[in-house]
């Protein structure tokens, strides 16, 4: 683990390999989520433990575009910044990229790779969740009427909430289901997954649905069902949509500076 510059610390993500996408027959699966496919990672990143927050965003851009800034009785600096669009996500990336202590430590931060992302999230797991099969509003921030698996409806906030509510996973990662949905690097191709490379892949070089270019979200947020939170669960929107469970979490290549 490394903690950065503004007080963020960021998990090392071991290199390996998984199996990416989900089955058919897994409940909610759609065909953008197929075929299953190995992808090998060949050298090890670090990835946010948490979602950026609204301090960090703020440090960082000297905004907080988030809805939630306010909410009686909690310290919102430590919720995820929210209502961001991909655009806001790269621009913080490049600006503390930017910094000179992270410049000093060889330190670049980028938005993950879609495979980084559910590699990250699944932590060598092959549940539908890293946590399993089911899911309630105990497991994660989404929206308690809806849960998966079987689980008993609950409550839940009707908001983002404090980063590291839940437990992480075995990566140590926190909210990788729920709370913001994250984007990731990649464009949006519903049929990529079937010429995707087997090692290290950046994504499509474009994408374009309905006759609109859209980016990858991954991990849903407060506002869905149990259902768009799994772990292989993909969604998409333009860049430039903002929307209030819309977030991000930063990744971190690994140079010769900070390759420990």
């Amino acid at each position: 683990m490394i903690i950065n510059s503004i007080g963020m610390p960021l998990a090392r993500i071991p290199a390996g390999e998984f199996i990416m996408g989900v089955p058919a027959s897994e409940k909610g699966s759609t065909p953008p989520e197929q075929p299953q496919h190995c992808v090998k990672f060949t050298r090890p990143f670090y990835l946010g433990i948490y979602e950026v927050t609204q301090a960090e965003f703020q440090l960082v851009l000297e905004r907080n575009p988030s809805e939630f800034q306010s909410v009686e009785g909690q310290e919102t600096g430590r919720f995820p910044v929210d209502s961001v669009c991909w655009d806001d996500a790269v621009e913080f990336c490049g600006k503390l990229s930017e910094a000179a202590e992270e410049r000093r430590a060889g330190r670049v931060y980028r938005l993950p790779t879609e495979a980084e992302w559910e590699y990250s999230c699944r932590a060598g797991t092959a549940t539908v969740f890293h946590f399993g099969n089911s899911a309630s509003a105990a497991d994660a921030n989404f929206d308690g009427q809806h849960p998966y698996g079987g689980k008993s409806r609950g409550p839940s906030p009707r908001r983002t909430a404090t980063v590291g509510s839940y437990q992480p996973n075995a990566f140590g990662l926190c909210d990788m289901h729920g709370n913001v949905n994250e984007w990731c690097a990649d464009w949006f191709q519903k049929g990529y997954y079937q010429s995707s490379p087997d090692n290290d892949p950046p994504g499509p070089m474009d994408g374009e649905l309905y006759g609109v270019t859209a980016r990858v979200l991954r991990g849903g947020g407060w506002t869905n069902i149990g259902m768009m939170c799994r772990s292989g669960e993909r969604h998409y929107d333009p860049s430039t949509r903002r929307y209030h469970d819309y977030g991000f979490r930063v990744a971190c290549s690994i140079t010769e500076l900070n390759s420990d």
